[in-house]
């Protein structure tokens, strides 16, 4: 019995967690859209940006989250309303909250984009933040705790997952025939710095977050 509940709440946590993931991703790819037709801006993605991001970079740390071993503290939380709605209040607010700080991050390497050459350029920058984004964000879907407190060795699916669509959008940034294919222009060594620092800045504020409340 004691097992069963302890595999019935990680099961539970893990769609939970993939949910968030997803939602949170999306929104910040939402919100940016909703921006720049409020700003009257250049269309930030194309349609085959936003394929290749949910098709390829999504699924994969969405499946690793899903695999995520039970916790040690599980059976210590209290148990949940049978009732209680997936979707709660704090759990909306989390997506939002971290949706919101991707769509920032990729917003501002689309307006460094726009200044730096055209709406081509701009739209390129911000497809691999948003998707570099994601990515790294899959690392925060594994739990409520920080990484630094779960490490990798538990799962090392999220990084088989990160890396593997580190190396799919890498290809598709760098290889000439896959750059018309999915219709980005070459960058150069500062606007891929930029790219991936503004990627990783979301990251880093969600886990400073969580060191903090732990």
């Amino acid at each position: 019995i004691i097992k069963a509940v302890a595999n019935g709440r990680n099961v539970y946590r893990n769609i939970r967690n993939a949910i968030r993931f997803l939602l949170s991703g999306n929104t910040a790819g939402i919100l940016g859209v909703v921006y720049a037709s409020l700003m009257a801006l250049p269309q930030p993605f194309q349609a085959v940006h936003l394929l290749f991001i949910n098709l390829l970079t999504d699924s994969l740390p969405a499946i690793a989250i899903g695999m995520e071993p039970a916790e040690k503290d599980l059976l210590k939380e209290k148990p949940r309303d049978p009732k209680e709605s997936i979707l709660t209040k704090d759990f909306v607010i989390n997506i939002l909250v971290q949706g919101t700080l991707i769509a920032v991050c990729t917003m501002a390497a689309f307006h460094i984009g726009l200044r730096g050459g055209d709406a081509a350029l701009a739209s390129t920058m911000a497809f691999a933040t948003l998707t570099a984004a994601r990515l790294f964000h899959g690392f925060n879907g594994r739990s409520h705790h920080s990484i630094f407190r779960i490490g990798f060795s538990g799962n090392w699916y999220t990084l088989w997952a990160f890396l593997a669509g580190m190396a799919l959008l890498n290809l598709v940034l760098f290889v000439p025939i896959l750059q018309g294919l999915f219709s980005v222009t070459p960058l150069n060594l500062e606007q891929v710095g930029t790219v991936y620092l503004f990627a990783v800045i979301p990251t880093v504020m969600i886990q400073i977050v969580k060191v903090i409340k732990e």
